[in-house]
């Protein structure tokens, strides 16, 4: 993490549980489920998908991570800061990219208990079908990141990009 000596930082804290040391079986099929998931998605609209369900799930280590590697794929920092303001920002996005980033919402924050049709169909003409199988995928893989993320309180900061690739 970048520092300046004169100033004091919150300490950092530690992880809970490092639960890919304990369940090497699960992580290593969480890694081949997200090589599947991403084969033939556009690099940089996948990290702002990913980039955009950590922000929703408050994952930090997956937020230290994907921006590192949105930045080391060409992404501007104008648009993965605007990401959390998509909404009112659309003019930085693609209609792709936003029927993407909506579609990632909808996954991610199930509280109507489903992913709106409007919404569905909108990233249906967007994506061939089996690319919006894939892209349902990615979606999903990134949310169970997340959460083992949060839950485990993986320490962000300390991501190089390209480190889990």
């Amino acid at each position: 993490m970048n520092t300046d000596e004169n100033t004091e930082y919150a300490a950092e804290h530690a992880p809970r549980l490092n639960w890919s040391e304990h369940a090497p079986d699960v992580y290593k099929a969480m890694v081949r489920l997200d090589i599947a998931a991403r084969q033939g998605l556009d690099p940089k609209l996948l990290e702002l998908v990913k980039i955009r369900a950590s922000q929703l799930n408050h994952c930090a280590f997956c937020l230290d991570m994907h921006t590192k590697d949105a930045l080391a794929a060409g992404e501007s920092v104008e648009r993965i800061i605007q990401l959390a303001a998509w909404e009112e920002s659309r003019h930085f996005y693609t209609e792709k990219e936003l029927a993407a980033i909506e579609l990632t919402e909808a996954i991610t924050v199930l509280t109507d208990g489903f992913v709106p049709d409007e919404v569905y169909e909108r990233a249906a003409k967007q994506f061939e079908e089996p690319e919006l199988a894939r892209l349902i995928a990615a979606i999903t893989v990134i949310n169970a990141w997340n959460r083992f993320g949060v839950t485990a309180r993986m320490t962000p900061g300390h991501y190089q990009p390209g480190q889990h690739a």
